[in-house]
């Protein structure tokens, strides 16, 4: 379904009372046992339980305005579980990167090749010693 289409069936939906969605949700779900071309994406659990009390509503000749407030009170709840749930998840992640990391060992550093045994410093060549000048007639 693409984004205008969409939009347009949300816009008239939003006009309708409760009563007149739960028709409309009723008839969205025959065409879909009919006609659907594909299999609707599952509802997570908190949907499916919210969902399943809704329709045990329904089923049992409940008001609307006395379904719809449940529902909105629920959807309430909901949004707050699924928040706790993302924080719980978060948590646990950290939890295991911790532990991961205490369990790995640490990476040695890289080995350096082996080093020559030292050598002594160059030495200045030998020198000969110093000579006495030349020994020549003295004056007296």
């Amino acid at each position: 379904m693409h984004d205008i289409l969409k939009d347009r069936i949300l816009r008239r939906l939003e006009t309708l009372p409760d009563e007149r969605l739960y028709q409309v949700l009723d008839y969205i779900e025959f065409l879909e046992s009919r006609y659907a071309q594909r299999q609707s994406p599952g509802p997570n659990v908190f949907q499916r339980f919210a969902e399943g009390v809704e329709d045990t509503l329904r089923a049992g000749n409940v008001s609307v305005t006395a379904v719809s407030e449940a529902m909105g009170f629920m959807s309430k709840a909901m949004g707050v579980l699924n928040g706790v749930a993302a924080a719980g998840k978060s948590v646990a992640n950290d939890i295991v990167a911790t532990g991961r990391a205490a369990v790995t060992p640490p990476k040695s550093p890289p080995m350096s090749p082996p080093m020559s045994p030292p050598t002594a410093p160059p030495t200045a060549p030998p020198t000969a010693p110093p000579t006495a000048p030349p020994a020549g007639p003295r004056d007296p």
